[in-house]
């Protein structure tokens, strides 16, 4: 009786990890800018994802340059992020196959109600000149994410020289789209945020949108497949499928049906789900 106890507990345990060995193996590893983990989006993706495959998602959100870092190093399948020239030159430096449109969103000039810089109603350029001339405070990310990024941009857009020109109001908070925007709330500053991170956001105090709808704050998503020919541990196929689907017209349906207090955080543009 003993020896089929012991068998018997011998099988379970080896089902068990067979079981656990065959969930690891339907699982891909997924490298994302923090903006879609802060916004819900992938919270509420993934699992609709894993429902219709089977296949596990695990998620490492980073900013943009620590996502490619990671990335190079073959240490994820596929990559989600919105930083198109970083993108376009990994995919141009051969570590990913292709990169695909996925979403967009905008980016917004968040701002104290009160407006001290009198940024309302303006254009991003004519709007960052206002600051910078004004010394009005300003909150950066200082992170090399890709809002950092699209910020750094802005101030070239403005014909700005942010290096030479910051002082004490141009104030750097780190990682974090919250914790810009809580730094922002908490100093009555202005900030640049990814209008998903801004909808998500709940303790906006005194802040406010104040800067919005310029065609330069256009925040383009794109999704790449990781190289298998460089890293043979890609777990091409699954990761192929995650990409296959989110471009899909399923996949796109499920982005355009998120939504924040009744907001539509993403738009979906892939060019793939027409068919």
């Amino acid at each position: 009786m003993r020896r089929l106890s012991v068998a018997l507990a011998f099988l379970c345990g080896l089902a068990a990890g067979v079981a656990a060995s065959f969930a690891e193996d339907r699982g891909i590893v997924l490298a994302s800018t923090t903006a879609t983990q802060e916004s819900g989006l992938l919270n509420y993706l993934l699992p609709i994802f894993r429902d219709k495959t089977g296949i596990n998602v695990t998620v490492i959100a980073r900013r943009a340059d620590e996502v490619l870092d990671g990335a190079r190093r073959g240490e994820v399948d596929v990559v989600l992020m919105h930083a198109r020239p970083q993108e376009e030159k990994f995919v141009a430096d051969g570590f990913a196959v292709k990169r695909y449109d996925v979403m967009y969103n905008d980016y917004v000039l968040i701002g104290p109600k009160s407006d001290p810089a009198g940024v309302k109603g303006k254009d991003i350029a004519t709007a960052m000149k206002a600051i910078e001339a004004k010394g009005a405070p300003f909150v950066t990310r200082g992170d090399r994410s890709g809002t950092h990024a699209a910020e750094l941009a802005l101030w070239i857009v403005a014909g700005i020289d942010i290096t030479a020109a910051k002082g004490p109001w141009y104030r750097e908070v780190g990682p974090g789209m919250a914790s810009a925007l809580d730094a922002a709330r908490a100093a009555k500053a202005y900030v640049l945020s990814d209008r998903g991170s801004w909808i998500a956001f709940k303790d906006r105090g005194d802040l406010d949108v104040l800067v919005e709808g310029d065609r330069r704050l256009l925040n383009q998503y794109g999704v790449m497949l990781v190289n298998p020919a460089k890293f043979p541990n890609v777990k091409k196929d699954l990761a192929q499928t995650f990409i296959d689907w989110l471009t899909s017209p399923d996949g796109q349906t499920a982005i355009a049906a998120y939504k924040v207090e009744g907001q539509q955080l993403f738009f979906p543009n892939s060019d793939r789900s027409g068919g």
